[in-house]
């Protein structure tokens, strides 16, 4: 398995300094190259590509020998891959009809990335020989960096990357062959609802709660905010006013990937099948705005619906738990959800009057009552076994 494992390193004032300017300077390069890309084609109609200035970048590095020169050039590579994967994105949807969305420059804020693509080439996650109890990594035109690892690297590291949080760094290592620890056989499986007002229903009864966290930081958030707007645009206090806002919403996202963690890892660890609904969140969340000439409706309820489904966190829960459940050798079914909400669990009969409201579902055929959620958990619980049974059938 390929997996990413995320370190907070210790970087001296020297390293720190040395890790900005490097952010920077490949920032440069990627803007640089976009331009580049821009003008030949808007002048010549011609499309440069990754190929092209791969080769043009040791000529850049010998004329800039305090700047450009000073990082490695496997790390300019991959900054120069990444401008052509987001020209590749832009060209798909392009080809499907979507809002293309033509790749942009970079400013100081939209660029915290820096990828070494290979350990050894220019980096090297290792120990230095006059600590050798501790951890570092090292890295070209910066040093020997000093990591915080919190846990075991597993399997053979690929790829080092160093990203800038708000104020903090990390050091996020890609690794390959990562084995997998698979947990005891429990024979149990279990269906999955995801709902707004809690975050999940499993088949059992069981909810996983929707712990809001968001809605929990939205008054300093906004404080924070009103605030920001009042600062002068280009003034020291407008981006320490920035930094504070970044730093509120690092917070909440922490918060939810750690909830999201711990509310998964309790169900692999029970349950042997896990099925969810496939859920199109991207589609469910989509603005209902509509243009001048056909306005949408129910605009200001739909807008207050799709902060609730990003609230909820679904996405990053399924996510986890998909993960998770690939390491520890359990099965992790996505069925679609179209009418499993209004679908008898005991009869199978399907109408809109059956869910009387939205915790209470009363079978109008049978009279089978029970929450609604449960009720829909268990449809999907059914609706993925039976995919699993024709598959292998199959």
């Amino acid at each position: 398995m390929r997996r990413s494992f995320k370190f907070l390193p210790r970087p001296t004032r020297r390293h720190a300094a040395a890790l900005t300017q490097c952010l920077h300077d490949h920032r440069e390069l990627y803007n640089a190259a976009l331009e580049h890309r821009r003008t030949a084609y808007r002048r010549a109609g011609v499309r440069v590509r990754y190929g092209d200035q791969s080769g043009e970048l040791k000529h850049i590095r010998a004329d800039d020998p305090a700047g450009q020169s000073r990082w490695s050039f496997s790390s300019q590579q991959a900054t120069l891959r990444r401008l052509d994967k987001a020209f590749a994105a832009f060209f798909a949807r392009v080809k499907a009809g979507r809002t293309p969305g033509f790749p942009r420059f970079k400013g100081r804020g939209r660029f915290d990335t820096v990828e070494w693509p290979k350990d050894g080439d220019g980096c090297r996650w290792d120990r230095q020989p006059e600590h050798p109890a501790a951890i570092y990594v090292r890295l070209q035109g910066i040093g020997h960096v000093r990591v915080h690892r919190h846990r075991r690297v597993l399997g053979t590291v690929k790829t080092i990357s160093v990203k800038r949080e708000g104020a903090r760094w990390f050091v996020v290592l890609s690794c390959d062959e990562v084995p997998a620890e698979s947990l005891p056989v429990t024979g149990a499986v279990v269906g999955i609802d995801m709902d707004v007002a809690s975050r999940a229903t499993t088949s059992e009864g069981d909810r996983i709660e929707n712990q809001r966290h968001p809605a929990a930081s939205a008054d300093r958030l906004a404080a924070a905010q009103r605030d920001l707007a009042r600062k002068r645009r280009g003034s020291t206090r407008r981006r320490k006013a920035v930094a504070r806002v970044a730093a509120l919403h690092a917070k909440v996202r922490r918060r939810r990937l750690d909830y999201a963690h711990k509310q998964a890892l309790s169900l692999v660890r029970a349950y042997d099948v896990i099925v969810h609904e496939d859920l199109r969140i991207a589609n469910m969340t989509r603005s209902a705005s509509g243009t001048i000439v056909q306005p949408g409706r129910n605009v200001a309820a739909k807008t207050g619906l799709n902060r609730s489904i990003l609230d909820a966190g679904w996405g990053v829960f399924l996510r986890v738990l998909a993960h998770k459940a690939e390491s520890a050798g359990r099965e992790p079914i996505a069925v679609n959800p179209a009418g499993t909400s209004r679908t008898c669990a005991r009869c199978g009969h399907r109408a809109k009057d059956n869910r009387l409201t939205k915790a209470r579902f009363r079978c109008q055929a049978c009279g089978h009552e029970a929450h609604a959620d449960v009720n829909a958990a268990t449809n999907i619980l059914r609706a993925g076994l039976a995919l699993r049974d024709a598959a292998e059938a199959a």
